[in-house]
C-alpha cells in the first residue's frame, strides 16, 4: 500500500501547486512556463502510474474488506461511471454540457470516486477513492475561489462527440481495459 500512498501524496502536492497562484508563479518564474508545464506533466504522470501500480499491488497482497458494498448498487456504479466518461470528454469538447456543469473534468472526477467507493469496499479502494473525491471538492472549491471561467457554452455538436467519445471509451473500459489495467472485470 505504500506505493499507493505515495502516488497519492504525490498528486496531491503536484495538484495543489495550480490551487496557489502565487506558488505557482514563483515556479514559472523559476523554470519558465515550459518548464513548469513540463514539471508538472511528468510529476502528474510519475504520481498516476505510482497510484495505478500502488493499488494494483495493494489488491494482489488482500487489501482488508472495511465494508461489503450492496449488490443493488453495481448498476448505480455503472451508470455513474459512464457520466463520468462523458463528464470527462467533455472537458476536452466543450459544448453545452461542459457550459452547465463549469468543470467537467473535475466533477467527472468527482463522480468517478464516488462511483467507486459505492462498489468497492476494502482498505486500498478507500484510501484511493477518498483522496481523489477529497481532491476533486477543494480543487472545485478552490477554481471557485480564484474565479477560474468556466467553460464557454460551445457548439452542439460538441456535447454529441463527448456523449459518443465518452460512452465509447467507457464501453472500451467496461469491456477490456479495466481488466487488463486493474485486474478487476467490470462486468461479470
Amino acid at each position: 500500500m505504500w506505493l499507493l500512498i505515495l502516488g497519492l501524496v504525490l498528486f496531491l502536492v503536484t495538484h495543489h501547486i495550480p490551487t496557489r497562484p502565487g506558488l505557482r508563479a514563483g515556479l514559472t518564474d523559476r523554470l519558465g512556463a515550459n518548464g513548469y508545464r513540463i514539471v508538472f506533466s511528468i510529476a502528474s504522470l510519475l504520481s498516476l502510474v505510482m497510484i495505478v501500480y500502488g493499488f494494483a499491488m495493494a489488491r494482489a497482497a488482500g487489501s482488508p474488506v472495511i465494508y461489503e458494498p450492496p449488490t443493488g448498487l453495481r448498476h448505480l456504479t455503472l451508470l455513474l461511471v459512464a457520466i463520468a466518461f462523458v463528464l470527462l470528454a467533455a472537458s476536452i469538447f466543450k459544448g453545452r454540457i461542459a457550459a452547465a456543469v463549469k468543470h467537467p473534468m473535475v466533477t467527472a472526477i468527482k463522480v468517478w470516486a464516488l462511483a467507486h467507493l459505492l462498489a468497492n469496499g476494502d482498505l486500498a479502494s478507500l484510501v484511493l477513492f477518498t483522496t481523489l473525491l477529497a481532491w476533486a471538492v477543494y480543487d472545485r472549491i478552490s477554481l471557485k475561489r480564484r474565479g477560474a471561467a468556466p467553460a464557454p457554452a460551445g457548439p452542439w455538436i460538441n456535447d454529441v462527440l463527448a456523449v459518443m467519445v465518452g460512452l465509447g471509451v467507457y464501453a472500451l473500459f467496461a469491456l477490456k481495459l479495466h481488466e487488463m489495467l486493474i485486474g478487476v472485470p467490470v462486468l461479470p
